[in-house]
């Protein structure tokens, strides 16, 4: 199934310009975007994936990861084939980058957009999350959805690499509540040697999509050797603070996966080093992910310091919120930053 992938500009030199990403692709005739999902046919950009759902699911928002938005409530979580980068670590790499892998072929079960604002409500979701591979490159498919979500009084969440045009962002803005960003390192050399990306657009995205009234939390995914020096971890948090030191960071241990399977497990002594020094630049809200570690996963009030949000078990399997509807502390009265009703 293919739509007008629309987000695009014709060029006097009958080619297209992707407006989509920062790869900005320029495509002729029967070329397909680096995406492998995005491809000029009779002069057009289409969008292949439009209305192919290739994962579905109904998750615990805390999964994403976002943990200052809506928590213990459940997002229903769409993802489709395709992806505009190319992580040698990718943990869906079965889906992300299937088109490049199967010479082009598309997978997916049809699911438009009101079905799938239909199938979130009767799931008992009060979000949905474009995720699992990266929305920017199924953008249009997105816009539709998160705009028919927004009219039966859903949120949206796009969990991104942070890749967005700021034209993109521009026209997510009214619908996008919130963004999960990975800043996967803070070296333009990791970013195209092992993601086929550059580091300069995804912090250009972080501040654009704050600034256009996005709620923003982090990921950073550690990776022993590649991204785990003490000095870039610090480079990584002074940015998010310079931003916005409200801004929660997400610090995730790495498991071997797709072509990086030689590569160690993250050890739990790099996770908490990165917490500690988030601690020193500023940054009030520090998570540690893909370990058990119940203090370090809950919320503390910047104030008081007292817990506020205590999660325990799997990824959003336990979740005791002591907010109330606007985010308030019960101990101090402090108003903590994030998204609550």
């Amino acid at each position: 199934m293919s739509s007008l992938a629309w987000l695009s500009k014709k060029l006097e030199s009958e080619k297209v310009l992707c407006q989509a990403c920062s790869h900005s692709c320029v495509l002729k005739e029967g070329e397909y975007g680096i995406c492998g999902v995005r491809k000029v046919e009779n002069g057009e950009l289409q969008l292949l994936v439009y209305g192919l759902a290739a994962a579905i699911n109904v998750d615990p928002v805390e999964k994403k990861p976002m943990f200052h938005f809506l928590p213990n409530t459940k997002a229903f979580s769409l993802g489709t084939v395709g992806c505009n980068l190319s992580c040698t670590f990718c943990q869906n790499y079965s889906i992300s980058q299937y088109p490049k892998e199967n010479a082009h072929q598309i997978a997916g079960r049809e699911l438009s957009p009101q079905q799938i604002v239909d199938l979130a409500i009767q799931n008992g979701c009060d979000s949905i999350a474009y995720t699992y591979n990266e929305p920017i490159v199924f953008f249009e498919y997105t816009y539709d959805t998160a705009k028919l979500a927004h009219a039966r009084g859903l949120k949206n969440i796009y969990v991104t690499s942070g890749y967005e045009t700021k034209k993109a962002i521009d026209l997510l803005a009214p619908y996008i509540d919130g963004m999960n960003i990975d800043i996967k390192s803070f070296s333009n050399e990791f970013y195209k040697e092992i993601c086929g990306a550059k580091l300069k657009p995804v912090l250009e995205s972080v501040k654009y999509a704050k600034e256009n009234g996005i709620w923003v939390e982090i990921t950073t995914l550690i990776i022993p050797d590649k991204n785990d020096s003490m000095e870039e971890l610090r480079s990584i948090a002074n940015f998010i603070a310079s931003v916005d030191n409200s801004i929660p960071w997400h610090i995730s241990a790495f498991h071997p996966m797709y072509k990086m399977l030689d590569a160690p497990r993250t050890p739990f002594s790099t996770l908490k080093k990165a917490y500690d020094i988030g601690k020193e630049e500023g940054l009030k809200y520090i998570y540690l992910g893909n370990v058990d570690d119940e203090k370090r996963e809950s919320t503390y009030c910047p104030k008081c310091n007292n817990g506020v949000i205590r999660r325990n078990g799997r990824i959003g399997e336990h979740v005791t919120n002591h907010l109330d509807e606007n985010g308030v502390c019960p101990h101090c009265s402090y108003e903590l930053e994030g998204v609550w009703k």
